[in-house]
């Protein structure tokens, strides 16, 4: 019995250049494609004229397709229309829930491919020219999420504070005054954050500052979600910050 495939594919940090070719080759033969909130919709225009689009996205505080039903319309779609592409935003297993979707649908006998997408863990420090490691600076990076499925700051992050590795965090723009407690806390008040909105895209907005002063920053930026956070002393090498030190010491 064909019971229909599925492909898992990551579509990126934002751009829509930024899928991989394999992945976009899946979305040009798809003969249904579901697609989340943070999708670039340009990607959609790619497809087929007579696939069948639809929205799953979740977003905070928006009404949003529970994971059972996202299950279940993947189910739906691999039996009716046997092509089908679950196009996820950035790599669908960092914080994607993509595992979850693969082992549902294999308990109903449907073929599952991963196709893997560009992070925007990754991806937004390097199109602001910062390493998330550097020889002297960083030896390491640590990528969590800021918020629990139970709406509470990740236990991760207080272990991540007290580490010399540069930190990034996902789904923490609503927990960052947390964030920056626990780091002042810590003696890292200087610690230098740099905060990107809608990264890679056109409305994109970053903000870079300190553990002491990046709330107030991000409120006079009017910063708000989708976000990553970076935290860390190789921030201090984006060209803004080494800019703002060079006018600092020419005031001096």
């Amino acid at each position: 019995m064909n019971n229909g495939n599925v492909k898992i594919v990551g579509a990126g940090p934002g751009e829509k250049d930024l899928i991989t070719v394999k992945g976009l080759k899946a979305i040009r033969k798809a003969n249904a494609i579901l697609y989340d909130a943070l999708v670039n919709t340009d990607l959609l225009k790619e497809a087929r004229s007579d696939a069948q689009l639809i929205y799953v996205g979740k977003r905070a505080g928006a009404h949003s397709s529970t994971q059972d039903e996202i299950n279940l319309l993947l189910l739906q779609s691999a039996l009716s229309h046997e092509n089908v592409v679950r196009l996820k935003g950035g790599d669908p297993f960092i914080f994607g829930r993509g595992q979850e979707e693969i082992e549902y649908l294999k308990n109903f006998g449907v073929d599952v491919e991963v196709i893997p997408g560009i992070s925007s863990v990754t991806a937004l420090p390097a199109l602001q020219k910062i390493p998330l490691t550097r020889r002297g600076i960083a030896e390491s990076f640590w990528v969590m999420t800021g918020t629990t499925s139970y709406g509470t700051l990740s236990e991760d992050i207080k272990l991540g504070v007290k580490s010399s590795a540069t930190l990034v965090v996902l789904m923490g723009i609503g927990k960052m005054a947390q964030i920056a407690d626990l780091l002042i806390e810590e003696g890292k008040a200087n610690v230098p954050i740099m905060v990107i909105q809608n990264g890679s895209l056109s409305d994109e907005k970053i903000v870079i500052g300190s553990a002491r002063s990046i709330v107030d920053d991000m409120k006079v930026k009017k910063i708000g979600t989708p976000g990553i956070i970076v935290i860390g002393e190789v921030v201090s090498l984006h060209p803004e910050f080494i800019l703002e030190k060079c006018e600092s010491w020419i005031n001096q």
